[in-house]
């Protein structure tokens, strides 16, 4: 990618060059596909510039591809989901990266750099909320192991220790959690379906 060039490496690629494992296309079909009039959704509402959504989309369809190529995910959905989250997050990072001539006048436009302003503030606290009262909404052993692997940072082992269970049992309670967690953050409200 030369200067000043703001494509993303994927949206270079053809979408045909990644779908090259065997089954890994009738996958897309079966599995991802229907997601798109979601996910598509969840771009416009997270996204503030809608003319980059076909970009992010072809993004996202290209990591879950290339990751799917090597190991389909247990859970599509929640897998399409945060793959979306995070391809925004580092859009949103790669275009905080300000050239080193502003830097210099910074200073000199008395701008607080830090600041994140009261609007953001108000959205990032609104995003908080959201997130807990899905968290709330898990059963609690799921939340019980959501919370100390996202939060507190522990090993699958670890946390089978603090909760007196096997590891493979915490496996399943964060792939379902996580699971749950994307339908209640990210599905449509007719579209959530609550497992037991």
């Amino acid at each position: 990618m030369g200067a000043g060039d703001n494509t993303p490496d994927s949206a270079k690629r053809p979408f045909g060059e990644v779908m090259t494992a065997p089954g890994l296309r009738d996958w897309f079909i079966r599995e991802v596909l229907p997601l798109e009039a979601a996910l598509v959704q969840y771009l416009q509402h997270n996204w503030r510039n809608r003319a980059d959504v076909e970009d992010l989309l072809h993004d996202i369809y290209i990591k879950v591809c290339e990751a799917a190529a090597r190991e389909r995910p247990q859970h599509p959905r929640a897998f399409v989901f945060t793959t979306a989250r995070n391809t925004l997050i580092d859009r949103v990072r790669k275009e905080q990266v300000v050239p080193i001539e502003a830097v210099a006048d910074l200073d000199a436009l008395n701008m607080a750099a830090d600041d994140p302003g009261p609007e953001r503030t108000t959205l990032a606290r609104d995003e908080l909320r959201r997130v807990q009262a899905a968290l709330n909404r898990l059963p609690p052993r799921r939340r019980q192991a959501v919370y100390l692997k996202q939060v507190e940072g522990l090993t699958r082992r670890e946390i089978a220790t603090r909760m007196g269970v096997s590891d493979e049992t915490v496996k399943d309670y964060l792939a379902e959690g996580l699971f749950d967690l994307a339908e209640l953050l990210f599905a449509e409200p007719s579209d959530l379906r609550r497992r037991t």
